[in-house]
């Protein structure tokens, strides 16, 4: 579920047919079928020592292909590798260079190529050496199947490339050769260096293994999905019989994967499993790893089912023995930050985040746990820690202390000493973000707006002046700018005691304040995403707009429980209570929209939601169905027990103990109160969300005598992006089920 947000990508993607013939008008040819929003594409940026930086560049001799060129600080190019110098022996063409790691002289390069998706994301494929000062160029893998290696990485010497491959670990000479096989037990059901399903969706689990900072030893997960309950998609279209595809899925209330951490000589030998007590299948995750700073020591965050307590564990790699240096315990859950742990002063110390006195606030320990101490202070959350600099004292962190719906960078000390400054010029509104070069003198900065595609660009630290654009997508900016619209509007709803949430509203051009026009709310409203940023909304906003020329009002509202900065109650006051209270704020947040601004129309009231805001708009058509006359729900869950142990679990506890708000919360339960017009989409191939749930739905609906339509894209994820025309078809029938049902325009 925590997928849907993706869908309005940071950079602008899609759209426009050859021909405009009027600039400052959209339609659902120029949204997505053509190149006319497509922003500059910024290829893969990798930071090297005093602020200079490799990145990929166009070849100008291979159409397609591109050159590996590095910059300095002061913007001079050097191509380091010539797409032509990357042709294998039995090729015409060069590698399609879709990922790369360098060695620290710059002397290897690691290439990923020929790359397919595993779930959400391209990891797995084909990896290559290539050597500059010979122009070796070596494939690695041997005989295996094309594109099944997965997350290959130069050891610390460069001398050797680790790789998973079907599920084993593998070290290979970087130059190629035998490669030594270092677990033996991989198959269908046991994974080593990688993970299952439910690891890879809700903690980001992907990459599975580490190399010791002495490249002698590798640390590694491995899930043993045995006795996880299997889901099967079948895939109707992709021959003459159904394809079937069954993978382990264990939905709330079911048995996990098992999963430990073993430390294993980069040589080979005998796999050293840490003792972790506990039973993973059962009782507790463990989503994070790393080495301690050291390659004697790992550190690891164990997690138990209710996720409402995190332990930190130093572990020995030599023994397997365990000590829990830190625990962080909350009375709904503690979320899991994706980064590691950052080790301080020489490793005698590591950063922490905690929500322990109300905030998310950055604090620092000891190695061995003791004198926790908070380094950010304040009435604001430390959204995203982006760098440490020890030399100069200085953390930078994103945070909005002022506006939750904007995101800027600030700096403080590092010791906690003195208040948080802002770093991000007051005069840039919106959402930034940043990369830093190791040294901190200089970082990729990413900013946008609403309505504002993005611009990258290169910037010094501290004092933030621009030394060159990267990306200024200057084209897409203009053609954004000529189209017709009115400035959006940023709100505050009071929705009765006390609580007043955050909204954005979009008017159509020709707004005149004596009429009334139709309101379409486009939802989220679950803990992993926000729908009211200031910042740039790809495709759902030109399409959103495009809904405001054909005369809609477009809002949308962040009920609490959504990641809005707000602080910990804020975000934790939906426990247990996910589909209910959030369905009641966004109802009442409606109705005092509706009062308070007379040119709304309450008789045509719509809304509109993805993943769990197809699951809200259900909630909403069903709870409040005087209110809401139109729905559209794209890949819901209807039904809460039918998802994910990790996911659902966090929020709402085991189904077991709380079965009675699973139930409330579902809008399966609601369905016989049904009264207007529903849409229901999905994809049949959906592994994330799935397709059951639509039919159980659709047998309730069926069962109850309501009317209701019901779009199946035949074996499409639950992005419904694949395959030629999927998302101009599927925007298409959003807007004629709105057209038909919830007429636009003023009256």
């Amino acid at each position: 579920m925590r997928f849907a947000l993706s869908i309005a990508l940071v950079y602008a993607t899609a759209s426009v047919s050859a021909q405009t013939p009027d600039p400052t008008r959209l339609t659902l040819d120029r949204i997505f079928t053509g190149e006319e929003f497509r922003g500059d594409h910024l290829a893969v940026l990798k930071w090297l020592d005093h602020g200079a930086y490799t990145t990929l560049s166009p070849s100008p001799t291979h159409k397609g292909a591109n050159d590996l060129v590095r910059f300095d600080a002061a913007g001079k190019r050097d191509v380091l590798v010539p797409a032509e110098r990357l042709i294998p022996p039995t090729a015409k063409e060069p590698l399609a260079v879709q990922g790369y790691e360098l060695s620290k002289d710059l002397d290897l390069v690691l290439i990923y190529t020929n790359a397919v998706k595993v779930w959400r994301q391209n990891t797995r494929g084909d990896y290559w050496t290539f050597r500059r000062s010979t122009g070796a160029l070596a494939k690695l893998g041997g005989d295996a199947k094309p594109s099944t290696l997965m997350f290959a990485k130069l050891s610390p010497d460069a001398t050797r490339v680790g790789y998973v491959c079907e599920n084993n670990l593998y070290v290979e000479p970087a130059a190629g050769g035998p490669a030594t096989r270092l677990t033996a037990d991989g198959r269908t059901e046991v994974i080593n260096g990688t993970f299952d399903w439910a690891y890879e969706e809700e903690f980001d689990c992907r990459d599975g293994w580490r190399w010791s900072p002495d490249g002698k030893s590798i640390a590694y997960w491995q899930l043993d999905t045995k006795g996880v309950p299997t889901f099967t998609l079948v895939d109707n279209t992709a021959a003459k019989y159904p394809v079937v595809k069954t993978f382990a899925y264990p939905k709330t209330g079911e048995r996990n994967s098992a999963c430990r951490v073993g430390v294993v000589a980069a040589n080979g030998g005998e796999t050293r499993w840490i003792s972790v007590p506990g039973e993973t299948r059962t009782d507790f995750y463990l989503p994070r790893m790393e080495w301690a700073g050291n390659s004697g020591e790992l550190v690891l965050r164990r997690v138990n089912r209710l996720q409402n307590a995190v332990d930190v564990m130093i572990a020995e790699a030599a023994t397997g023995q365990v000590r829990t240096v830190l625990t962080e315990r909350d009375g709904a859950w503690v979320d899991v930050p994706d980064e590691p742990l950052e080790w301080v002063d020489a490793g005698k110390a590591f950063t922490w985040i905690s929500e322990r006195d109300g905030w998310r606030h950055l604090y620092r320990a000891a190695h061995d746990g003791s004198g926790l101490a908070r380094v950010t202070r304040g009435e604001f959350d430390v959204i995203r820690v982006v760098q440490i600099d020890e030399k100069a004292n200085r953390v930078y962190f994103i945070a909005s202390p002022e506006n939750p719906t904007q995101r800027y960078l600030f700096s403080t000390a590092l010791d906690g000493s003195g208040p948080a400054e802002r770093v991000t010029p007051a005069n840039l509104p919106g959402s930034h973000d940043y990369s830093f070069s190791p040294d901190g003198a200089t970082a990729v900065h990413t900013y946008s707006a609403f309505g504002t595609p993005p611009q990258v660009e290169l910037v010094s630290m501290p004092d933030h002046k621009v030394i060159r654009p990267l990306a200024a997508n200057e084209k897409v900016r203009e053609a954004v700018g000529k189209l017709s619209q009115t400035p959006v509007e940023f709100f505050r709803v009071d929705v009765g005691n006390g609580v007043k949430l955050d909204g954005w509203l979009m008017k159509p051009p020709s707004f005149d304040p004596t009429k009334k026009y139709p309101l379409v709310f486009h939802v989220y409203g679950e803990p992993a995403g926000q729908t009211v940023v200031d910042r740039w909304g790809g495709n759902n906003y030109l399409w959103h707009l495009l809904l405001t020329q054909m005369g809609y009002v477009v809002a949308s509202v962040d009920n609490r429980g959504t990641p809005s900065p707000r602080g910990r109650e804020w975000r934790k006051s939906v426990y247990r209570k996910i589909g209910t209270l959030a369905s009641e704020e966004q109802a009442a947040a409606a109705r005092q929209l509706l009062k308070d601004r007379p040119y709304l129309d309450a008789t045509r009231v719509g809304v509109w939601g993805w993943s769990g805001g197809g699951s809200m708009t259900l909630n909403l058509m069903f709870r409040s169905p005087d209110l809401y006359r139109t729905g559209l729900s794209v890949a819901p869950v209807p039904d809460m027990r039918l998802y994910d142990t990790i996911y659902q679990e966090r929020y709402m506890g085991l189904p077991q103990d709380n079965a009675e708000d699973y139930k409330t919360g579902s809008p399966l339960t609601h369905a016989a109160d049904l009264k207007g017009n529903l849409l229901v989409v999905h994809g049949t191939g959906d592994d994330n969300c799935h397709y059951q749930g639509v039919e159980k739905l659709a047998d309730k609906l069926i069962e109850l005598n309501k009317p209701f339509s019901l779009m199946a894209y035949p074996n499409r994820s639950h992005a419904i992006n694949e395959g030629k025309n999927t998302s101009r078809h599927l925007y298409g029938l959003l807007t004629r089920y709105l057209n038909d049902n919830l007429p636009a325009g003023p009256r």
